[in-house]
């Protein structure tokens, strides 16, 4: 009978890991061979995202759900993580079967570089949506720029983010040490978003979609008390570090805002391994666009998702599997 119940524990916890997200990538490796987009076995994917009020979660459940909507072979559940570079690490060691992740974080994965020690197997379905540098401070703390967050209490993002990876080059950038010149919070945005509310952070760095949940709940209840700082001028150092980095402009409209903000962008990416079965690869890149307008019925960052933009991957090789799914739908080459 301990047995038994024994067993039965097991095996309800393993139940609980898989219903939160965890590990349940069943998917073959790459066969070589034809792509038929066909696969012929049950197949489940986990799907790392991001914060929880985050752009990638929103559209990673519903990209989960429209998987499984589609009708075919292949299921997938999403789950909360600390976002990009986590999410590589545990894509390549095999935790999930897709990972959102920023642009410059992938290119480091492929090169070996940043946060990565050596040259990660991974590969890209699809360049998605945008995410924006989202730099925002507390009126009282006197902030006119990165650089006078010097001695400030400033989020930094969950650990092992693009968050993170930007934040750092950004305060660098300016002339800042991230280890030493800032008291860092290391922070989800949930908890980031609570801590400007209540005064024990006087900055944030956020890079995500728009509109970004988290921001928003922040501008609407604390709008008066915040404001978005221009980074742009920090640009040109960030482009000696990787050229995806862009100039971009936060639509005033996006948070209510009195004007437009400039700041920068980075693109993102959906990967996988670059060993993923090509028929599982193509059916979820085709689901991404087939489904394109439920995603954006989730957040509406998923308007930016586009056949004219999907192979623009480099230096992250397109897996075969989605260049013969993007072949089908027309995206141009």
């Amino acid at each position: 009978m301990r047995r038994m119940a024994a067993m039965g524990a097991a095996l309800a916890l393993a139940g609980a890991l898989t219903a939160c997200g965890g590990r349940q990538d069943a998917a073959s490796t790459d066969a070589g061979g034809e792509v038929t987009c066909d696969v012929a076995n049950e197949t489940r994917i986990g799907i790392a995202t991001g914060n929880a009020t985050g752009v990638y979660f929103a559209l990673g459940n519903a990209y989960a759900e429209q998987i499984g909507a589609a009708g075919g072979k292949v299921k997938a559940t999403a789950a909360e993580t600390g976002a990009s570079v986590q999410n590589i690490q545990q894509l390549v060691a095999g935790t999930y079967g897709v990972a959102f992740s920023l642009a410059d974080t992938a290119a480091d994965a492929i090169n070996g570089t940043g946060s990565f020690d050596s040259k990660q197997p991974i590969a890209a379905l699809a360049r998605i949506h945008t995410n924006y540098t989202q730099v925002i401070v507390r009126k009282a703390a006197g902030i006119k720029d990165v650089a006078g967050m010097k001695g400030k209490r400033v989020s930094t993002g969950s650990p092992k983010s693009g968050t993170e990876v930007i934040a750092n080059r950004l305060l660098t950038a300016a002339g800042l040490d991230p280890a030493k010149d800032v008291s860092a919070q290391k922070l989800d945005l949930t908890k980031t978003v609570d801590g400007m509310k209540e005064g024990s952070i006087d900055a944030l760095f956020w890079s995500g979609g728009l509109p970004t949940p988290g921001i928003t709940d922040l501008l609407t209840t604390a709008g008066g008390q915040v404001e978005f700082l221009d980074i742009t001028p920090l640009l040109p150092e960030l482009q000696k570090i990787n050229e995806v980095y862009e100039e971009g402009s936060i639509p005033a409209a996006t948070y209510k805002l009195a004007a437009d903000t400039k700041t920068i962008v980075v693109p993102n990416v959906l990967l996988v391994k670059d060993d993923l079965d090509a028929n599982v690869a193509c059916t979820l890149t085709k689901t991404l666009f087939d489904r394109k307008p439920q995603l954006e019925q989730a957040n509406a960052a998923a308007k930016e998702i586009t056949l004219e933009q999907a192979r623009k991957t480099d230096p992250v090789p397109l897996h075969r599997g989605s260049a013969k799914a993007l072949d089908d739908l027309g995206a141009p080459k």
